[in-house]
């Protein structure tokens, strides 16, 4: 029965971080149609709802609640737990929480508020990636893991990607 938990857990994982990545991006967008003219926006802004609706409501919500079903399950296998199962646990949490502040932007924009920028939700939305590759890293290299090598390596992803954020947003300025 383990295997097939954990094969489930693993697929739910997916679809859980799928959807994350790609609600911010829809959250962008969103913020985005304001900028345009009335038209534009009286098309796009019910359907940008519709589509965050469905994708939260139908994907990331129950991906998140199925996965965390699953991963207690697969919890109950380990005795004593192992430091590198306490660490992904810590970061596990930091995950909820990025979860509930995209709830907490999902019903601003259903309500009609865009208190973000869309490089503020640019920014947001690698905070995803940063726990994508540290709780991969601590699965799979489990005690081999530096502590030190794995901050470094989470700081140079972060810096990484702000950096591709900043580019972007040059980019895009002189291409608009």
């Amino acid at each position: 029965m383990y295997v097939y938990v954990k094969a489930l857990h693993i697929i739910f994982i997916v679809t859980w971080f799928s959807g994350l990545f790609y609600m911010v991006r829809l959250f962008i967008y969103h913020r985005e149609s304001n900028d345009l003219p009335q038209d534009a926006r009286a098309i796009l802004q019910p359907q940008y709802r519709l589509m965050i609706q469905r994708l939260w409501l139908g994907i990331t919500w129950p991906s998140a609640i199925v996965t965390l079903a699953f991963g207690g399950y697969l919890l109950s296998y380990y005795s004593p737990i192992p430091t590198w199962l306490w660490w992904k646990l810590c970061l596990v949490v930091l995950l909820y929480i990025y979860h509930f502040s995209l709830q907490h932007i999902y019903r601003q924009q259903m309500n009609g508020k865009f208190n973000y920028t869309s490089t503020q939700l640019r920014i947001w939305n690698e905070v995803a990636t940063v726990f994508l590759t540290g709780i991969v890293f601590l699965v799979v290299v489990k005690q081999s893991l530096s502590l030190l090598w794995a901050m470094l390596g989470l700081l140079a992803l972060i810096i990484t990607l702000l950096t591709a954020i900043y580019v972007y947003k040059k980019y895009r300025g002189r291409h608009k």
